[in-house]
């Protein structure tokens, strides 16, 4: 009956948690608790969804920007710390050059895809097959893909978000030569298999990068 009390308890919460470093999965924490939440939610995730406001009014606070925070709350995360840190580290890599640069990059695969998935009716989201991939430029793409990818997925197990973020801007040069290189690719090839074939790798770069921030949610 009263909700400025309940968000003010709710950002004591946040404060609380983020001071002291304290590892405190919502979803889990909400469902083992007997906090009469019926009262005032509808469920865990109503509850969840008001403590995510509440800590994007803490993060919006200490000077962090709404996109980047919207990009790393769309991977469904629910612990805070965690989510604070990969916020900081998506902040520092946009910073950067590459990263500047990177995000370009992912914008023009993305518009691509978007355009392409609409006109056809469908998703690019096969296996890419190597054997089709006959530029060097999209040869050297998906090889720094795969081992991007694999870098990444191995620091974010640690929970080292700044190594996913370096890991990922390997990206950079192999994406920018791709498209704007002076053997750059055409994705829209005549030959259809090999149009699939360069849609499908686009997406394999859109995929690898999402598993630290959904990057279509970022402006620039």
């Amino acid at each position: 009956k009263d909700p400025f009390a309940l968000r003010r308890a709710a950002l004591g919460v946040v404060r609380l948690v983020l001071e002291n470093d304290v590892r405190l999965p919502l979803r889990e924490t909400t469902q083992l608790g007997n906090f009469q939440v019926a009262q005032a939610f509808a469920d865990v995730n109503d509850l969840t969804a008001f403590f995510a406001d509440r800590l994007k009014q803490y993060l919006r606070d200490q000077g962090q920007r709404h996109d980047l925070i919207d990009a790393v709350f769309a991977l469904g995360e629910d612990d805070l710390v965690l989510i604070v840190k990969r916020v900081e580290a998506l902040a520092a890599f946009l910073d950067s050059e590459d990263g500047a640069n990177l995000l370009a990059g992912y914008k023009r695969a993305a518009n691509i895809l978007r355009a392409e998935e609409k006109k056809d009716k469908r998703a690019f989201d096969g296996a890419v097959n190597e054997s089709l991939l006959s530029a060097k430029a999209e040869q050297a793409l998906f090889t720094a893909i795969t081992k991007s990818a694999n870098a990444a997925q191995s620091a974010l197990q640690s929970e080292d978000f700044a190594a996913a973020m370096t890991a990922l801007a390997s990206l950079r040069g192999p994406v920018d030569a791709f498209f704007d290189g002076p053997d750059s690719v055409m994705v829209n090839a005549e030959e259809a298999a090999i149009r699939e074939n360069r849609l499908n790798l686009l997406n394999m770069m859109r995929d690898a990068m999402g598993t630290v921030a959904d990057f279509s949610k970022i402006e620039g």
